[in-house]
């Protein structure tokens, strides 16, 4: 009887040493799966992570390129709002130059039809005064002399009045045509402003009123100080109409929000693999510890 009851207690703990092996074979096969399942996903986020950070270098530059036009657009603009200025600057002095042309030549004609004047009458006292030399020698000699000189003196006064009269007739005209020029090389800098800018100069330009392209100037700056206090962000519907300033602001806008997003999606790449591999540390540390421990039970299993 005693024989009997001793072969089944054998025989029972063998089956539990391979049952409890096969249990520890499989949670290591169990884990080995979950250590694959984590490796290939610690890869593919480790790829995608890393096409992530070239699309991110390749945007970056893209913003950074972006950025330097809207700031070299910007430096253009200040040049043409600039060249508006002086235009009207000169044109301002080209204007008041022909002015006070036109007053000095009014000026001058009046002087003389006064000299023309004033020369007829010496003229007509000195033809006067020889004819009564010529009946009364008494008359001076020294008086005879003086008035001839006088009419002599008045007729070249006269002449250079005339040359005068000429050269101020020449400098308007030099100053009319400076005057179409200025007007003309400012229109032109006013479509330019208009076709970099989208702004619409045209009506103050055609206002006619003395302080016409000081308003002009005005407006400039104000809508310069607008753009600065808010930038437009929007989508530019019909391509074909949209100024420089327009088309290089919205290539901007659309730079910086591609590069926002591929830096979320890139950052969250870098979280999600960061915890992927947390995650796959912690099971690869849970196979060698089960691989440890079945090792070790085998070893008993052998030994026994």
């Amino acid at each position: 009887m005693e024989i009997l009851n001793t072969i089944p207690n054998k025989y029972g703990i063998t089956e539990k040493k391979k049952s409890e092996l096969d249990a520890l074979t499989n949670q290591v096969l169990y884990a080995q799966e979950d250590v694959e399942q984590l490796q290939a996903i610690v890869n593919s986020l480790t790829a995608k992570s890393q096409a992530l950070q070239t699309q991110l270098t390749v945007v970056q530059a893209n913003k950074d390129t972006a950025l330097s036009n809207k700031e070299l657009l910007e430096t253009v603009i200040d040049n043409v709002t600039d060249l508006l200025i002086n235009s009207q600057i000169t044109f301002d002095r080209v204007v008041y130059s022909d002015t006070r042309i036109k007053v000095v030549s009014e000026s001058i004609n009046d002087v003389m039809n006064k000299l023309i004047y004033s020369a007829e009458v010496v003229n007509k006292l000195s033809n006067l005064i020889i004819r009564k030399k010529a009946q009364n020698p008494l008359i001076s000699d020294e008086l005879v002399a003086m008035v001839t000189n006088a009419g002599t003196d008045a007729n070249n006064a006269v002449a250079l009045t005339l040359t005068a009269l000429n050269s101020v007739f020449v400098s308007q005209s030099t100053t009319i045509q400076s005057e179409g020029t200025m007007s003309l090389e400012f229109l032109y800098a006013i479509k330019l402003y208009e076709f970099i800018t989208g702004e619409d100069l045209s009506t103050l330009a055609e206002e006619e009123t003395p302080d016409k392209m000081l308003s002009i100037i005005d407006k400039i700056r104000l809508n310069k100080k607008a753009n600065l206090l808010l930038e437009v962000e929007t989508v530019i519907q019909d391509k074909q109409k949209a100024s420089i300033k327009e088309l290089i602001n919205e290539a901007y806008t659309i730079a910086v929000y591609r590069y926002n997003q591929i830096l979320i999606a890139s950052n969250d790449a870098i979280k999600q693999l960061s915890e992927a591999e947390i995650a796959l540390n912690k099971e690869t540390v849970k196979l060698n510890s089960l691989q440890a421990g079945l090792s070790a039970a085998n070893a008993a299993a052998l030994a026994s």
